[in-house]
């Protein structure tokens, strides 16, 4: 009898999509863009904190976002009206992006006079953090009512980030969110990652996330 070949799809898949990744991180390199993946759960302030963003940082540079979602183009109607230039990526039923679909976004939103892009990736905890997306920075926002724990139960998506964001601090009284826990539960993942609270609804800690942007924004085109 022969031997039954084996293929090892898993593999095969996330060697591709890391080379796809390397070429478009490249490209957006060469174009002097900075591409930030923008990863979270459903209802963590993704959209909200975009806008508020994006209405502080538009007449300073060119903005884009690539929405992506399951279905619906409700957050990319969003980000226009805030006046950023906006794409809508259905992933098909699929719960995260690639470097693949991130580079169809990127051709149909037109990247041309562009100094930043937001992935606004699928709400998800677990998939997004597992595909490289071809981003140069990856940004985890942890809203205070998911709780401390999450760096304990969804380990991957902290050790990946760059920047933790911890959202809706303005409804902290509200609820049992111990923030020098959180600080050590996400250290325990990467001890490199930043972490700042704000609120996009009422301006605490927006300064710092927007002077954040601004650093990278020039370090990557200085690069």
């Amino acid at each position: 009898m022969e031997n039954v070949r084996v293929i090892e799809v898993k593999e095969n898949v996330f060697a591709s999509n890391i080379r796809n990744a390397d070429e478009l991180r490249a490209r957006m390199r060469g174009e002097g863009c900075l591409l930030i993946n923008l990863m979270s759960s459903p209802g963590s302030g993704k959209t909200t904190l975009l806008s508020a963003t994006i209405d502080a940082l538009k007449d300073e540079m060119g903005i884009g976002v690539i929405e992506a979602d399951v279905d619906s183009a409700v957050d990319a109607k969003t980000i226009q009206m805030h006046g950023a230039r906006a794409v809508q990526v259905h992933t098909g039923g699929m719960c995260h992006l690639d470097a693949g679909m991130c580079d169809q976004g990127l051709a149909e939103l037109d990247t041309t006079g562009l100094d930043l892009v937001f992935i606004e990736n699928v709400g998800n905890l677990i998939c997004p953090a597992e595909f490289d997306t071809g981003a140069a920075r990856k940004v985890m926002i942890l809203s205070v009512p998911e709780g401390h724990d999450k760096p304990l139960k969804y380990p991957l998506i902290f050790e990946v980030s760059d920047l933790v964001l911890i959202s809706k601090c303005d409804v902290a009284p509200y609820f049992d969110f111990d923030m020098e826990q959180l600080r050590k539960n996400v250290a325990d993942r990467r001890r490199s990652s930043q972490i700042l609270p704000l609120s996009a609804k009422t301006g605490e800690g927006m300064d710092a996330w927007l002077q954040w942007l601004r650093d990278e924004v020039a370090a990557w085109k200085q690069a």
